[in-house]
């Protein structure tokens, strides 16, 4: 049993460790193509990487990341494949904001309701691909595209100077009215920029993903429906139910991940917060294989890797390099998994057929006594 839990322990982290390795082999060549030395560029990325600023440059960005990637997982979990996120976060970031800055209370209410806020909102948004895919058969990839520019034009709408938008002056543009200083969330100090505080929340989101998925029923009854939609149902689970309840979870998790931007950084929103987390969540997820811990190690890569495109600026590089890793990555990330799931396999057959040949002779030996 050890043997085996080993085995399958290492053919989780091959797939995720190749996909990198081969996009840095990609990388190389294409840097070598350009006439630039790539060892050299590889070296400038750590260096710069592993700064102190950087590092909490990184944990910044990863925290996003890290909630973009588990609420696409848990439609992966399912084979929902919710690239909605995006339309999801903004539309919830927008609203909290919206209630957040309405409202003058004791900050220990305030967040909570923001928050809240902001995750029934996501729900709300992402449930409306459910029910037009269990009622009407629609593909949830069509409807949260369509639903994504339709968050954009909803805010659109709603962002404008006596609606629930105010005019900054200053800067001229149009905002939500700043949440109070009061309810802004922690910090936590360092030597150069502040960690955000929601760093914490996007931990125990983790937490809360491993455990319902893991430890509870309903995360058996969407893993089965996942894998076999017929056999779930003949066993009793109702695969509608389901589609929808997943996606609700999906867009709750969704509308966390502008938290962080809201409570700890811009206390608004504006027409620049920031957009395509969700997009960035689809590889953080396929990276980080639906698992917690995978996951945020593939958002903290993502993260390092943009951080890491300044210093190749300074040294001459090509900013884009970056995008050509990232790039690989994913694709490296689809090929990797598949190798990795056939060799998995090939073994897994290879060690049935000798068990059952060893106790084939057992019993010959047997008969012959």
């Amino acid at each position: 049993m050890k043997k085996f839990d080993k085995d399958r322990v290492l053919l989780g982290l091959a797939a995720p460790v190749l996909s990198v390795l081969g996009a840095l082999i990609v990388t190389g060549l294409v840097l070598l193509a350009s006439g630039k030395e790539p060892f050299h560029a590889f070296h400038v990325m750590l260096t710069y990487g592993s700064k102190s600023d950087s590092q909490v440059y990184i944990l910044n960005k990863a925290t996003p990341y890290y909630l973009s990637g588990l609420a696409v997982a848990i439609g992966f979990r399912m084979n929902l494949f919710n690239i909605g996120v995006d339309g999801q976060y903004r539309l919830a970031a927008f609203f909290a904001a919206a209630v957040g800055g309405s409202m003058s209370i004791p900050g220990i209410i305030q967040i909570p309701i923001i928050i809240l806020t902001a995750m029934v909102v996501g729900a709300a948004w992402a449930a409306i691909a459910g029910v037009l895919k269990v009622t009407r058969g629609v593909s949830e990839v069509i409807s949260t595209i369509m639903l994504n520019s339709i968050a954009g034009i909803v805010i659109g709408y709603f962002l404008q100077d006596g609606r629930l938008g105010v005019t900054d002056k200053l800067a001229n543009t149009i905002t939500t009215k700043p949440i109070p200083s009061g309810s802004h969330l922690f910090n936590f100090t360092t030597q150069t920029d502040p960690v955000v505080g929601f760093i914490v929340f996007a931990g125990l989101a983790g937490v809360v993903y491993w455990f319902v998925l893991s430890r509870t029923r309903f995360g058996f009854d969407l893993r089965s429906v996942g894998r076999s939609e017929s056999a779930a149902q003949a066993s009793g689970v109702s695969v509608k139910k389901m589609v929808i309840v997943s996606m609700l979870i999906s867009g709750a998790m969704a509308g966390l991940v502008g938290m962080s931007t809201l409570l700890n950084q811009s206390y608004q929103f504006s027409t620049d917060f920031p957009a395509g987390i969700g997009f960035t969540g689809i590889a953080v997820a396929l990276l980080g294989r639906n698992n917690p811990i995978g996951i945020a190690v593939g958002a903290l890569l993502w993260a390092f890797l943009e951080r890491a495109s300044n210093g190749l600026e300074f040294e001459g590089y090509d900013k884009e390099i970056v995008g050509v890793i990232q790039g690989a990555i994913v694709l490296a990330v689809v090929i990797a998994y598949e190798l990795v799931r056939r060799y998995g396999l090939a073994r897994q057959q290879r060690q049935v057929g000798a068990e059952l040949a060893a106790a084939g002779s057992d019993d010959k030996q047997e008969v012959t006594a």
